[in-house]
């Protein structure tokens, strides 16, 4: 996986709206992380972006007078990017102890069930053909 660089809860509620939302200028995003979204709130956001352009996870389009910023990091990279840190730092690396602890503390609904059934599924048919060349 390409090397991701980690991001503050600012950072993440910024992309987190980018994600939703799509592409915005800086006053939208202020407007849906603070409102009614003050001039220090402005500021705030436009150093949030700033920071987030320079770890390229967003990037910026000056063809317009108020700038559009995109995420170019997608969620679900970002997301297994800080699973696997985490699990380097909670559980020595080993994957499958931070899922199975994260599987058995939540209540996981019976579609989300079905869900990891079908992914655990899966993997398995994927993993089969590399294990029968052993």
């Amino acid at each position: 996986m390409e090397h991701l660089q980690d991001v503050t809860d600012a950072e993440l509620a910024v992309l987190q709206v980018l994600w939703d939302r799509g592409p915005a200028t800086i006053r939208v995003l202020t407007d849906v992380l603070y409102p009614p979204g003050s001039d220090a709130h402005y500021a705030t956001v436009q150093k949030l972006l700033e920071r987030l352009e320079a770890k390229e996870h967003v990037r910026r389009d000056r063809s317009a007078h108020a700038h559009l910023f995109a995420a170019t990091t997608d969620r679900d990279a970002l997301v297994g990017w800080r699973l696997r840190a985490m699990a380097e730092k909670l559980c020595g690396g080993l994957m499958g102890s931070l899922l199975t602890h994260l599987v058995r503390a939540e209540e996981l609904s019976a579609a989300e069930r079905r869900e990891l059934r079908a992914l655990m599924d899966e993997f398995d048919r994927k993993q089969k053909p590399r294990d029968s060349r052993r």
